[in-house]
């Protein structure tokens, strides 16, 4: 039998209700993925330090040679980049001390920073005094903390020493050296100090690079220097400790310009303005009297 609907009575009225139908109930809506409005700016960031972190390579182990021209197109195309992060990757370069410019606008050239004699002697005080710094405050740490790190460094430098004694190879030279300062600074180094470092260093990197040759010649004064660094850290004093570090670094700056002088410096500040793609490295420069 047929169900009746419910009647009201409303007045002097009825009113039937009609039963409605139920809703069909709805799906719920999948959720779309949130839209990543940083993901292409991450891309642009990476491919802006891929370009930095290649260019400066090349730069420091002389690839590009000091007083080469640098096109931005070509170093594009090389990388698989668009010119942008390259433009960037460059303006930090510059900021740097890595490449020079000179002229503005459609004038305006880039080149591979020149190798001189100011400017090497420069770098190698700057990171003296840094080094220096850290020295000061790893013969500030605690006895056996300053033991362990002195047990590291000497057996470095008495690898060095044997390089002395054999000649041997001067990559090796560089790779044993670079661990031996590397050994204090990044054991005690702050964020800050380490910035400055790291930012620095690899620009004493290129002049080390280009005459470790003949920088072999002075190697043996260079391990009786870093045994006094060691001695300082090991016993507690943080005077002696920074004064061996940067005495080490002025005598390196020493060297250096006594071995520029000798050799010549490589590449020319003025190369920047020239039209030609030739490397400025190629013209030669008269050695600078003392």
């Amino acid at each position: 039998m047929r169900a009746l609907a419910p009647t009201f009575v409303t007045g002097y009225r009825c009113t039937t209700v009609q039963r409605r139908a139920p809703l069909p109930t709805k799906k719920p809506a999948r959720p779309r993925p949130l839209r990543d409005d940083h993901a292409g700016a991450d891309v642009r960031l990476d491919n802006v330090s891929r370009a930095y972190r290649d260019l400066r390579s090349v730069i420091v182990w002389g690839q590009l040679p000091p007083g080469s021209r640098i096109s931005e197109r070509v170093i594009a195309e090389r990388l698989g980049l668009s010119r942008t992060p390259v433009r960037s990757a460059l303006h930090r370069l510059e900021q740097e001390g890595f490449v020079a410019s000179s002229g503005r606008g459609r004038e305006r050239r880039l080149i591979v920073a020149p190798l001189t004699m100011d400017d090497g002697q420069e770098l190698f005080q700057i990171v003296g005094h840094l080094e220096g710094l850290a020295a000061r405050t790893a013969a500030m740490l605690p006895p056996a903390r300053r033991k362990e790190l002195a047990v590291r460094m000497r057996a470095l430098n008495r690898e060095l020493a044997a390089q002395a004694r054999t000649r041997g190879a001067a990559a090796r030279f560089f790779e044993l050296d670079l661990h031996f300062h590397q050994a204090f600074v990044d054991t005690v180094a702050g964020p800050r100090l380490l910035t400055l470092h790291r930012a620095i260093k690899p620009q004493c990197e290129r002049y080390t690079r280009l005459y470790v040759s003949v920088l072999l010649d002075e190697l043996p004064t260079s391990v009786q220097e870093h045994e006094v660094i060691a001695s300082s850290i090991v016993r507690g004093d943080p005077d002696a400790a920074q004064a061996a570090v940067e005495t080490n670094w002025d005598n390196a700056a020493t060297r250096l310009g006594r071995i520029i002088s000798q050799h010549g410096e490589r590449g020319s500040w003025a190369g920047a303005g020239r039209d030609d793609a030739e490397p400025e490295s190629r013209t030669k420069t008269r050695p600078r009297k003392r």
